[in-house]
C-alpha cells in the first residue's frame, strides 16, 4: 500500500497538471538556510516529535499562566461578544419585528456555538492549584522580544494547555484580518506602497503583480528583515495548519467530532486557489522550525545547569522529566543542518546593533497585538506563540551570557530564562513540531482523494 501511495505521489509531482493539486509536497533546499524540507520532515517526524509531545503532556509545561483580560492597546475591540469568549461576532438581539425570522435565529446559534468553542476551560483541581503556588521561579528582567504577562496580576491565571488545544473556534472574517494585517503591514518593516498579495478583498481583482512587487521587495531586503517576514509567515502558517487539523467536523447533541478538513486546508495553501502563496507559506514553516529548533540546541547549557529544576514538587517525576528534556536539546543539537544565526546582524557593528533593536521593538509589537484577538481560546495561544517565538530570538542573540554561564551554583548567571519563558518556548516549538507533522497527514488525505 505505502509502495502505491509513493508511486501515485511521483506521478503527481510529474504530472504538468498536477501542481496544484500536489501542492503540499513541498521539497528541496530552503532560501537563506543551508537545509532542505526533506531532512526536517525526517528528523521531525521519525525522532523528534513524539519524545516532545511526552514531555509537553508533564504538569511542568501543561499549566501556562497568562493574562486574557489585557485591554487591546492598539483599537478598540468591536466584538462586545467576542470579549465574553465569543469567537465569531456580536451577539446581536434578535429583532423585534421578527424575534423568530430564521436569519436571526441563525445568527445567535452560531454566536452561542462560537463562545462555547471559543472559551477557555479555566477550571483547575484544589490540589493543583496548591502546588502551582510553589512553581514561582526567579525572573529575571533582561532584554525581551516580547511582552510578559505579570505574573503577580490578580489577572493572570494558569490555564491547562491539554484541556484547551489549539483547534477551530470560528473567529474568521474581519477581526481576524485585522489582526494579521496589522502585524504584516505595520511591523513587517514594509512600506505601505508594496501590497502584500491575498490581502482581504483583493484577491478576486488582482492580476498577480501585487505578488511579483512583492517579492521583488522582500528579496531586495536584508536577510534581517527577509527573516523577520518569514518567521511571522511561519507562525500564520502554522496557525492554519493546526485549525485545518483539529477542525469542528460534526456538532450534534451527541457528539462534538474534531478531524482535518482536507477542503479547509486546501483553502489556505492550495497552490492554485492562492495564486501560488500556499507553498510559499509552507515553506516559510520550515523556515520558523529551524530558527526555534537552533534556540532549543542553543539552550543546552542552561538546562544543563545542576542547579535547574523542573519544579513541580515531586523530585523523582522532576528529575525524570529533566531527563527527557535534556534528551530532547541534545536530539535537538544532533540536528546536521541547522540555521547560522551568525549571518544575522554581522555587518558594521552600529547598524547591526540599531537593526537587532528595529527588530526587537517590531516584535514586542506583535505580542501586544495578541491582546486584541476577541477570541480568547486563540488569544492563549496567539500570546503563547508569540512568546515562545520572542523566548527562541532571545535565546539566539544571548550566546555570550549563555557561554559565560559559571559552573558554580554559588554565582548568579547573567542568562536567565522564567518558567514562563520555558513553558513557552516548548510548547510554540510543540505547535511547529506539529504542524510539520499534520503535513504528513495532509499530503496522505489528499493522496487518497485522488
Amino acid at each position: 500500500m505505502k509502495l502505491v501511495v509513493a508511486l501515485l505521489l511521483l506521478l503527481l509531482q510529474v504530472s504538468g497538471s498536477a501542481d496544484g493539486r500536489c501542492f503540499c509536497q513541498v521539497t528541496g533546499d530552503l532560501e537563506d538556510c543551508a537545509c532542505d524540507v526533506e531532512t526536517i520532515d525526517g528528523f521531525n517526524n521519525d525522532k523528534l516529535f513524539p519524545k516532545l509531545q511526552t514531555l509537553l503532556e508533564s504538569d511542568y509545561f501543561r499549566f501556562y499562566k497568562v493574562n486574557l483580560n489585557k485591554p487591546c492597546p492598539f483599537w478598540t475591540v468591536s466584538s462586545h461578544c467576542g470579549l465574553r469568549d465569543c469567537a465569531v461576532k456580536p451577539c446581536s438581539p434578535v429583532s423585534s419585528s421578527s424575534p423568530y425570522s430564521a436569519e436571526a435565529n441563525e445568527q445567535l446559534v452560531e454566536c452561542e456555538q462560537a463562545k462555547h468553542l471559543g472559551a477557555v476551560d479555566v477550571s483547575l483541581s484544589k490540589e493543583t492549584r496548591e502546588a502551582l503556588l510553589n512553581w514561582s521561579k526567579h525572573d529575571d528582567e533582561s532584554e525581551r522580544f516580547c511582552v510578559v504577562d505579570d505574573e503577580q496580576s490578580p489577572d493572570s491565571q494558569y490555564v491547562d494547555l491539554l484541556l484547551n488545544p489549539e483547534r477551530f473556534t470560528g473567529y474568521r472574517g474581519p477581526e481576524a484580518w485585522q489582526i494579521w494585517n496589522s502585524i504584516y503591514e505595520e511591523n513587517c518593516f514594509k512600506p505601505y506602497t508594496v501590497r502584500r498579495p491575498l490581502i482581504p478583498n483583493s484577491f478576486h481583482s488582482s492580476s498577480g503583480s501585487e505578488g511579483k512587487t512583492f517579492y521583488s521587495w522582500l528579496e531586495g531586503q536584508c536577510v534581517e528583515k527577509r527573516a523577520f517576514y518569514r518567521l511571522i509567515s511561519g507562525l500564520h502558517s502554522s496557525i492554519n495548519i493546526h485549525l485545518s487539523a483539529r477542525y469542528l467536523l460534526d456538532d450534534s447533541w451527541f457528539q462534538k467530532k474534531w478531524g482535518h478538513n482536507v477542503s479547509e486546508f486546501r483553502q489556505r495553501f492550495d497552490s492554485e486557489l492562492t495564486a501560488g502563496e500556499g507553498p510559499k507559506r509552507l515553506r516559510n514553516l520550515y523556515f520558523l522550525y529551524l530558527i526555534e529548533l537552533r534556540a532549543l540546541a542553543k539552550a543546552l547549557p542552561f538546562f544543563q545547569q545542576p542547579s535547574f529544576r523542573l519544579y513541580t514538587g515531586r523530585p523523582e517525576e522532576d528529575q525524570k522529566h529533566k531527563e527527557l528534556l535534556l534528551h530532547i536539546l541534545q536530539l535537538a543539537r544532533s540536528f546536521p543542518l541547522h540555521f547560522d544565526e551568525t549571518s544575522l546582524f554581522a555587518g558594521d557593528e552600529k547598524e547591526a546593533a540599531k537593526l537587532k533593536e528595529d527588530v526587537r521593538l517590531a516584535f514586542l509589537n506583535i505580542s501586544r497585538i495578541m491582546d486584541c484577538v476577541g477570541c480568547f481560546k486563540c488569544r492563549l495561544w496567539g500570546k503563547l506563540q508569540t512568546q515562545g517565538l520572542g523566548t527562541s530570538l532571545k535565546i539566539l542573540f544571548s550566546e555570550r551570557q549563555i557561554e559565560a554561564l559559571p559552573a558554580s551554583s554559588d554565582q548568579r548567571p547573567s542568562f536567565q530564562l522564567s518558567r514562563q519563558e520555558i513553558v513557552s518556548l516548548l510548547n510554540a516549538f510543540g505547535r511547529i513540531s506539529t504542524s510539520i507533522r499534520e503535513l504528513k497527514n495532509f499530503r496522505a488525505l489528499l493522496a487518497e482523494d485522488q
